[in-house]
C-alpha cells in the first residue's frame, strides 16, 4: 500500500445562501486577488503529493471556466455537482475511477476552506498511510456545549471527547466509494464523508487539525479568512 497515489476532490456547486451574496461563496474574492476556491486549489495543487483533481461543479455553473487552475494538468475531471454534499462526491468519486486504484487515497476538502494549513495535512498523510481506512482533520472542542430545545437550555454536554470534524476528510479509494454507494442506497443523509464510514461500522482516525483551517459561511468567516491569509 505504500505506493499509493493520492488524489483530491472539491464539492463545489454550493450556493452558500447564508453569505448574502449574488455570487456563490466559493467565487468570492479574497483581498489578495483569489476567489475563495482559487486560494484553496492553490494551496492543495502545490503539493506534491496531490496527483490528480476532480472538482465537482454545479450544472449551470458559469464561473469556474474562468478560475486560473480551468486547465491545471493534474486537473483530470470536472463532474456535476449533486442535490447534497454527497451527492457531489459520488459523482466526482465516479469520475475518478478511471485513474484510482482501490488502495489508492481520496481527500476530499471543502471549496470553502481556503486557510488550510499543507503542514496539517501532510502530517495526516504520514498518520495514515499504512491505515486501512481513513481519516480525517479535526479540532477539540474547547467552548462549554449547551442541548437546548425551542430556546432553552436542557443540559451541558460533556465536551471532553467532542471533536469539530473539518476537511480534508482522507479515505481509500474502495472504501469511500463503498460507504458512500451503502449510505445513498440506504437513504442515509450524511453531512460528510467520515458519516458514511461512520454508517459502514468503520472506524475513522483523528488528526488533529489548525483552529485557522475555518470554513467560510457567513461576511464574517470572510473577514477572519482575509485575516488568516494575510499573516502567512
Amino acid at each position: 500500500m505504500s505506493n499509493a497515489k493520492y488524489y483530491l476532490i472539491i464539492p463545489a456547486s454550493g450556493l452558500g445562501s447564508r453569505m448574502e451574496s449574488e455570487l456563490p461563496k466559493q467565487y468570492i474574492q479574497l483581498d489578495n486577488g483569489l476567489s475563495v476556491l482559487d486560494q484553496t486549489l492553490k494551496t492543495l495543487l502545490e503539493m506534491e503529493k496531490i496527483q490528480g483533481l476532480v472538482i465537482a461543479i454545479s450544472a449551470n455553473d458559469a464561473h469556474f471556466k474562468h478560475s486560473k487552475f480551468y486547465h491545471h494538468p493534474k486537473l483530470l475531471a470536472i463532474a456535476t455537482g449533486g442535490r447534497q454534499r454527497f451527492n457531489s462526491v459520488m459523482n466526482a468519486m465516479e469520475a475518478l475511477k478511471e485513474h484510482a486504484t482501490a488502495d489508492d487515497w481520496v481527500l476530499v476538502h471543502d471549496a470553502a476552506r481556503p486557510c488550510v494549513d499543507p503542514e496539517d495535512i501532510n502530517h495526516m498523510i504520514k498518520q495514515l498511510q499504512d491505515h486501512a481506512v481513513g481519516g480525517l482533520l479535526a479540532t477539540p472542542v474547547v467552548d462549554t456545549i449547551k442541548y437546548a430545545h425551542q430556546g432553552v437550555v436542557q443540559s451541558t454536554v460533556d465536551r471532553q471527547n467532542l471533536w469539530q470534524a473539518q476537511t480534508p476528510q482522507m479515505y481509500r479509494f474502495g472504501v469511500l466509494s463503498e460507504a458512500l454507494t451503502c449510505a445513498i442506497n440506504q437513504g442515509v443523509e450524511i453531512t460528510d464523508e467520515a458519516g458514511s464510514i461512520e454508517n459502514m461500522g468503520l472506524k475513522s482516525k483523528i488528526i488533529p487539525g489548525s483552529k485557522t483551517n475555518i470554513k467560510i459561511t457567513t461576511q464574517e468567516d470572510l473577514a477572519l479568512a482575509n485575516f488568516y491569509l494575510s499573516n502567512t
